[in-house]
């Protein structure tokens, strides 16, 4: 039988890019891999393949960044994947748990049923949290911290994290990094969606404005030949395209697969990633828009005291602003818009440090070390094993 790995997931995965690689490169080297995520509008597939990997669906509605209003969805989330992972028990022989809410449900089954948990922290769940008092901050801090010296093997995003995570004494501990799979000539060889204009800036991801966005849009509406690609999903979606609805330079794609938004940042002459620094997850950020900005050798501007300033500075790959700071940000722009050397120059060593530091092989390799040493090697996949699992 092969070994099995379950993948939970507290998104619906449409898409997901870290959890859809590390699921792909663990089913390509030869253990039976599929998940299990949340659909909050209920509106999705309860069943869908991505990739070769079989994604289940808990449609249990709940909405996006809205603090304690969302606590009993979820606590309904937390109960609907518990009693799915006790009706699937005989179908998985490890759980990669990713984010705290996830994590205790999973931890159950590791001692109840002696599956083998691997804990893959995207952010420290404690200090992601918005609209959510700090008492309660406080609890979920300790309890995360707690779990993490329980589980089988911790997964960080970023070597900077285990500051955050200090005083934690895990069994065994992996940093991979949120870089993208080297699709650079596939990509650089389609442009994707046309853009006439003579700068163009992208920005896709989670629409929040501790991401620099108003700030943004306020420096578009002085740029009328620039253009603004968004593309994204998040809490603050309603504020941010009601600012944006009075710049005709600014085209919003709404949530799009992940191929396309990589054509998008493709297209783009820079990329942007200004998080607030008072935001404790942005302290210590690596999003994959920065790896995505060095494997498709493009420029990007980060905010100073987020950890990615440390990452483009050392690579000089791109420019660091204060975070809040328009006419910094203005200026920064203006400098990238005016020299294309000083593009192409940052662009290279983008690439650069993508092929010496942060290529995918890289963390392909840590990710399948880490597994065969914890949940041990895989084994052949028999015809008929895939079929098991149901979606009930």
């Amino acid at each position: 039988m092969p070994t099995r790995v379950l993948f939970c997931r507290s998104n619906p995965i449409s898409p997901d890019p870290r959890v859809e690689k590390h699921a792909q490169a663990l089913s390509e080297v030869g253990y039976h891999v599929f998940a299990v995520a949340w659909d909050r509008t209920g509106q999705l597939l309860a069943s869908e393949k991505i990739g070769d990997i079989h994604c289940f669906r808990l449609p249990i509605q709940a909405k996006y960044a809205h603090g304690m209003r969302n606590i009993f969805g979820l606590l309904r989330w937390q109960w609907g994947l518990l009693i799915w992972l006790f009706r699937q028990r005989s179908q998985y022989d490890a759980i990669h748990a990713c984010d705290f809410d996830t994590i205790l449900p999973a931890l159950f089954c590791k001692y109840c049923y002696r599956k083998k948990v691997i804990y893959d922290v995207f952010d420290f769940y404690a200090d992601h949290l918005r609209a959510t008092p700090q008492f309660i901050k406080n609890i979920i801090r300790r309890i995360d911290l707690k779990v993490m010296s329980k589980v089988d093997a911790l997964i960080l995003a970023d070597d900077s994290r285990k500051e955050q995570v200090s005083g934690v004494k895990p069994n065994r501990v992996e940093v991979i990094y949120n870089t993208p799979q080297d699709t650079f000539n596939l990509v650089r060889s389609n442009k994707g969606p046309g853009e006439s204009r003579s700068f163009t800036i992208t920005y896709v991801g989670l629409m929040q404005v501790e991401r620099g966005l108003v700030q943004l849009l306020e420096i578009l509406g002085r740029h009328p030949d620039w253009g603004l690609s968004l593309a994204g999903f998040g809490g603050d979606i309603d504020l941010i395209l009601s600012r944006a609805e009075s710049y005709p330079n600014v085209t919003w794609y709404g949530r799009v697969p992940y191929d396309l938004a990589l054509k998008l940042n493709n297209r783009a002459d820079v990329l942007i990633a200004t998080y607030d620094p008072a935001i404790p997850n942005h302290r210590f950020s690596s999003p994959n828009k920065v790896f995505e900005a060095m494997m498709l050798a493009k420029p990007i501007i980060v905010a100073r005291h987020t950890n990615m300033d440390r990452i483009i500075e050392s690579a000089g790959c791109g420019l660091v602003v204060d975070y809040g700071d328009v006419p910094g940000l203005e200026k920064a722009l203006v400098e990238l818009a005016q020299d294309v050397n000083l593009r192409e120059r940052l662009g290279r060593n983008a690439r650069q440090a993508y092929e010496t530091s942060f290529s995918w092989n890289e963390m392909k390799a840590r990710l399948i070390r880490l597994y065969r040493e914890v949940v041990g090697p895989p084994e052949p996949v028999m015809a008929g094993d895939h079929q098991a699992v149901s979606g009930s």
